[in-house]
């Protein structure tokens, strides 16, 4: 028998708080991203792109002696469209050519790929080629978009909406029974995700397995590698998506984007290997958007501050395709759906457009629909405070969903796991001294206290995105466990890691069930050929499905090494359990580890009965929650604010987050995933704008023009951690990726109009710049 580990080792399971596995190669500038992969004859691609934002195309002259280098749509033979189709009844299917054919729909669009050794030769080649356009009306603002003359951006469609929604309620007796009403019209602005590293891919053809392998920066590489196959008229077995390490993805990284399939396409064509690195010009201005909300929100409450009902009309500024996979009315779509929150709203009406306009197609990021929402939301509720004369704390007190009532569907049809969004308030408010921050208003300081409140749906199951109509529906998620021969562990997994910590905490999970240390655990992901399928990282879906997959895979590969134990325990199987890495006796008498099991299995098999029959040391599992309605996060966001009066600068004094993500399977992961997401959701509040002129030109091309909050300006925020475990989930855990970055837009602005309401202002308008709480206190003195 071997020795076993110490009873006294430091924590590694379930609730610790382990350093990153991964960090190691990353702070030693070991990391390996598509960047830094060559081939030998590799070319690299650059794209003539559109610089116009709608045109009729007429043609493209090559230049001359480089017509076998730069390929146009009319080249891509047997090359399909991108075909993101939503279930949803009414929906209008865009096709995305993957290089322009026939019309110009935003400024970036790729018209032509250029090909050569270098990109400085292959942007030559782009800069050397003409275009022949006819410029249309443009179509740059989503609720123009829907006026009976807009210029239609899609011929064959009747007007500019990929979808229309709709939750119908007779709320026409409220204004007789209401104590208070308000209604506010709230725009939030377009953003540009910004990961440190932007997309880019490397193509090649296998010849000797007849296979097209395709290296790219990608968050959900199975997926992916659908969309290839289907566009390149290929069999799923002849491609290989591998996704090495991916600085940041926040959505950004979850859709299939032109220049991945024409790469493809053309790494097969030429028969070389083709690479694309996206630039940050490319970054900012030809590929996806997000965030873009216009929102007309009524609200009614009676004297306590109780709802009695809410109307909400939203459009969302979807862009001129609908990206792959997720479509695109996934963010309007599901506004009718979460727009309650942690409420418990008795009545409400919901409008939902998805506007088609003449800019970069929209995708799902960090907080979805959520972010707007909130903001929404919860601006509206201080609205009704101050008309009410009652706290910003008491409106929402009155309307919590109180944890007795857990688990609580509301009318919507949500279904809350576990919680106490009332505690989470009283903890965050305790934080402050509020009666002296009334004393500084009261000597004429700028300064405010703002609330906001939400829950975070997260790990949804198979109903809820069939319900939502995207085309990429998950199942059971799947994971592999199995014992090397030396007696390590390895686990695959479907899901990718891109800044979360995958490769520790889901090491973690496996420590918990087998015992197995983890510097002895490997976890390998990012690769189709190695992993089982899954839909990959997005929707704070990780921890909980993949988790769940891991420790299932673990606990059935447990029984199998138990059965073997008691083999080399001389013992019969009702008398050994599996605990601290190894097998033992119940009695304790004796333990073997399962390293020794493991060298057995493989290389000493003669030490075992003949009639000893597990199936092997590898298993493949899978798990789903059950109900598959997801688990609800929560968190409450307070803040103060100062306004500069004169600059209209706006300066967070202290943050206080008090969140809920159940049981944690890493606490410092997930402050580092709060903190980072509330670092993105101050940049919503205060910074991050993409503008477009009347012509439909970005007007942010540079990390110059487009602001992202830095070190400087984000605050030193306390973190208070509540832990309500789901009672649906294998650990208690929920789905905490995307919380930081809800709250910070509507407690930001709340305190900011805490400050400038004794002036009559508000502000209803993201991002607050000092330019727009300038004109907000401008017309307030005015009125």
């Amino acid at each position: 028998m071997t020795a076993v580990g110490a009873a006294d080792a430091p924590p590694q399971g379930v609730g610790a708080s382990l350093r990153r596995k991964e960090d190691a190669r990353f702070l030693r500038g070991r990391g390996r991203y598509v960047g830094d992969i060559t081939q030998a004859g590799m070319l690299e691609v650059a794209f003539l792109r559109s610089p116009v934002a709608h045109a009729r195309l007429l043609g493209v002259t090559k230049p001359e002696g480089a017509e076998d280098r730069v390929f146009t749509a009319g080249d891509l033979l047997g090359v399909g469209a991108i075909r993101a189709a939503s279930n949803l009844a009414g929906f209008r299917v865009s096709e995305q050519p993957v290089l322009a054919r026939g019309k110009l729909r935003h400024v970036g669009e790729a018209i032509a790929a250029c090909v050569a050794p270098t990109r400085a030769e292959a942007e030559d080649l782009a800069a050397a080629c003409t275009l022949d356009y006819e410029e249309l009306p443009v179509v740059t603002d989503m609720l123009a978009a829907r006026a009976p003359d807009a210029a239609l951006i899609h011929e064959h469609w009747p007007d500019n909406a990929f979808l229309e929604t709709r939750r119908e309620e007779d709320l026409s007796d409220l204004d007789g029974i209401a104590a208070a009403k308000v209604t506010r019209r709230l725009r939030t602005a377009r953003h540009c995700m910004a990961p440190l590293e932007g997309r880019g891919v490397l193509a090649e053809w296998d010849p000797r397995l007849e296979q097209l392998i395709v290296t790219s920066s990608a968050q959900m590489p199975h997926v992916i590698r659908t969309g290839l196959a289907e566009i390149l008229g290929l069999d799923e077995a002849q491609v290989r998506v591998i996704a090495p390490d991916v600085g940041g993805g926040f959505g950004y990284k979850g859709i299939l984007l032109p220049e991945e399939v024409v790469s493809a396409h053309l790494a097969m064509r030429l028969d070389r290997p083709v690479r694309w690195i996206e630039d940050r010009l490319e970054q900012l201005t030809a590929n996806a958007n997000c965030r873009e909300h216009h929102y007309v929100v009524t609200a009614w409450a009676d004297r306590e501050g109780r709802l009695l009902g809410v109307e909400v009309d939203a459009t969302v500024d979807a862009g001129a395709y609908s990206s792959y996979p997720f479509s695109a009315c996934l963010e309007a779509a599901q506004i009718g759906s979460i727009f309650p929150g942690p409420y418990t709203l008795p009545r409400f009406r919901c409008r939902t457009v998805s506007a088609c306009t003449n800019k970069p197609p929209i995708l799902p990021y960090r907080g979805v629909a959520r972010t707007g929402v909130c903001y929404a939301m919860e601006t509206t509720l201080d609205a009704l405070a101050r008309q009410l004369g009652i706290g910003t704390d008491a409106i929402r007190l009155a309307n919590l969903v109180p944890p007795e009532a857990m688990p609580y569907r509301n009318l919507v049809g949500k279904v809350f796991d576990s919680g106490d969004y009332p505690e989470a308030l009283r903890r965050a408010i305790a934080c402050f001294d509020l009666d002296r921050l009334r004393a500084r208003q009261a000597a004429g300081e700028y300064v405010g206290f703002g609330l906001g409140i939400f829950c975070e749906q997260g790990a949804h199951g198979t109903s809820v995105y069939h319900g939502w109509g995207i085309p990429m529906v998950p199942g059971y998620e799947q994971a592999l466990a199995r014992f090397t021969p030396d007696g390590g562990l390895e686990l695959r997994t479907g899901v990718h890691s891109h800044g979360q910590g995958l490769e520790t905490t889901l090491a973690q999970v496996a420590h918990e069930v087998l015992g197995v240390p983890t510097a002895r655990i490997r976890v390998v992901h990012g690769d189709t050929a190695l992993t089982p399928y899954s839909t990959g990282t997005w929707g704070s879906r990780a921890m909980v499905m993949a988790g769940g997959a891991v420790a299932e895979a673990c606990r059935l590969l447990g029984e199998r090494a138990l059965a073997i134990g008691a083999v080399l325990l001389q013992a019969g199987p009702e008398a050994v359990e599996l605990a601290g890495g190894a097998v033992r006796r119940r009695d304790g008498s004796a333990a073997v580890a399962l390293e020794e099991i493991a060298r057995t299995w493989y290389r000493r098999p003669q030490h075992l009965a003949r009639d000893v029959d597990t199936g092997g040391l590898e298993v493949t599992a899978g798990y789903r929650p059950d109900p598959d309605t997801g688990t609800h996060s929560y968190a409450c966001h307070a803040v103060i604010a100062r306004i500069d009066r004169d600059t209209g600068a706006v300066a967070l004094e202290d943050y206080v987050v008090v969140e809920d993500g159940g049981k944690l399977v890493n606490p410092m992961i997930v402050d580092g995933q709060v903190l980072g997401g509330l670092a993105q959701g101050i940049g919503t509040a205060l910074y991050e704008e993409m503008p477009f002129d009347a012509a439909g030109q970005p007007l942010a091309g540079t990390l110059a023009d487009y602001l992202l909050p830095g070190a400087t300006e984000v605050p030193d925020v306390r973190l208070d951690h509540m832990e309500t475990p789901s009672p649906w989930t294998r650990f208690g855990q929920k789905g905490i990726g995307e919380s930081g970055a809800i709250g910070p837009p509507a407690a930001i602005v709340n305190a900011i109009n805490d400050a400038l309401h004794r002036f009559g202002a508000e502000l209803t308008d993201l991002p607050a710049s000092p330019a727009r709480v300038l004109a907000a206190l401008e017309a307030g003195r005015r009125r």
